[in-house]
């Protein structure tokens, strides 16, 4: 396919990444940033921050590294929701300037900034899900990253290769090949480091409640070797469903709460076959593209005693464009029908709480110039067909973005699929084409001086 003429700059930015890729740097950060452990709402967490604002430091960037005020967060209108426990949450948000020669071309005087000059947002998460049992990972450490081989090719495995570690080191490479190809931005460049991305959001709704912003927002969540305008949400819910205590040996004078959640369960699978049909173009050609899925089952504290009550957790998909308000009213509807057409649970109701993260949906406005940009530079930077835009079933912190006005897309390294599974790992060709791509993303959409 035709590829764009690079200019000079561009030429030159694309080969530092290369240099850095034939150098093994990009698999050297990724490995020491998998070593930090920093499964949502732990302390490491923060240490991965600080691994991150190091390296924003040393590579010239205007560092912003603070504690948020967590407990203020929670309680502001519009809080994405949380699950895990925490007491500390770690805000980080490095700028390149717009006009800055300082680092970037520090031989050249700083120059005067363009106030009309636009500023381009990369973001990604550092924080990462547990790892589950050890023994599914081979018997390797899932925090001791490895290079293997997979049918993609060298792959680098751990937990959060892909989900989402090799985007953070993407977007600090792209930094680096700016640094050393001696370029000048004429528009800003900011670098959201954020966590609690896993659990609802809470890093970047802070980030962005303590102002900063920008024009336009890139993602590098994994992607494979697409581009991701859309986003669909996801509500955590917890089901309370009663029965009625007796010995196992006259069941029949109980009520097994066990056994009236089986209509429920079968009456949310039939919602979500429901939900799930004429979708939105984008959302084509999943499987299920608005997945409703129970996570966790808690019943009973006796072998021998009908169990009398049952608490179900889950999660379940929210449209496109859908309110989680009226996502939500789907839900509870069917529940509550399942529930009279059960007489037992006619009397005695399921009860429905909705708790932990509460993803909206979220997508670029139809049109926006973003995507274009996004499809090109990754044509000119691999060589392969512009990528057509396609929907993701999962929440993001794209929604929060597009929420705060900023359009917002994903393009990132690695297969979502391997997200949060057992012997994550994402292709180290992924990890350098996605870097070229957004360093053309960035030297095209801010300028050059």
């Amino acid at each position: 396919m035709a590829t764009t003429e690079l200019t000079d700059t561009e030429a030159r930015v694309l080969e530092a990444v290369d240099d850095a890729a034939r150098a093994g740097g990009l698999v050297a950060d990724l490995t020491e940033l998998i070593g930090i452990p920093s499964v949502t709402g732990t302390s490491a967490e923060a240490d991965a921050q600080r691994w991150v604002a190091d390296r924003l430091t040393r590579l010239g960037a205007e560092v912003d590294f603070w504690s948020m005020d967590v407990a203020r967060l929670c309680a502001q209108d519009g809080f994405p929701g949380s699950e895990a426990a925490r007491d500390e949450a770690w805000g980080l948000v490095g700028t390149v300037p717009g006009g800055s020669g300082a680092g970037f071309g520090s031989a050249a005087p700083a120059a005067t900034a363009d106030p009309d000059a636009p500023t381009l947002v990369l973001q990604g998460h550092v924080d990462v899900v547990p790892a589950g049992d050890r023994a599914t990972w081979g018997g390797a450490d899932p925090f001791t990253a490895r290079l293997v081989d997979t049918a993609d090719g060298p792959s680098v495995m751990g937990r959060g290769a892909c989900d989402m570690k090799a985007g953070v080191v993407a977007t600090l490479a792209v930094l680096e090949a700016l640094r050393t190809a001696g370029v000048r931005l004429r528009g800003s460049l900011a670098v959201h480091s954020v966590v609690s991305e896993e659990d609802g959001g809470l890093g970047a709704f802070g980030t962005l409640a303590r102002g900063h912003t920008g024009d336009a927002c890139v993602i590098p969540e994994p992607t494979s070797r697409r581009i991701v305008t859309a986003t669909a949400g996801a509500l955590t819910f917890r089901l309370d469903v009663p029965g009625k205590a007796a010995h196992g040996s006259s069941r029949s004078e109980g009520v097994s709460a066990v056994e009236a959640f089986a209509g429920v369960h079968r009456a949310l699978l039939d919602l979500e076959r429901e939900r799930s049909r004429d979708v939105d173009p984008l959302m084509a050609g999943y499987q299920i593209a608005y997945p409703l899925s129970i996570g966790v089952v808690r019943a009973g504290d006796w072998p021998s005693t009908v169990p009398d009550a049952l608490v179900a957790e889950g999660r379940y998909g929210v449209r496109l464009d859908e309110t989680p308000d009226d996502a939500r009213a789907a839900f509870e509807a069917r529940v509550a029908d399942a529930c009279r057409r059960d007489p037992w649970l006619r009397d005695h109701p399921v009860t429905v709480t909705w708790w932990g993260g509460q993803f909206a949906s979220g997508r670029l406005p139809a049109g926006h110039g973003l995507l274009h940009l996004a499809q090109r530079a990754w044509a000119d930077a691999t060589g392969e067909p512009e990528p057509a835009p396609r929907g993701a079933p999962y929440g993001s912190d794209l929604r929060l973005y597009a929420a705060a006005g900023i359009p917002t897309l994903h393009v990132g390294p690695g297969d979502v699929r391997l997200a949060h599974a057992a012997r994550e790992s994402v292709p180290v060709a992924d990890l350098h084409a996605v870097t070229r791509s957004l360093a053309l993303m960035v030297v095209r959409y801010c300028g050059t001086r």
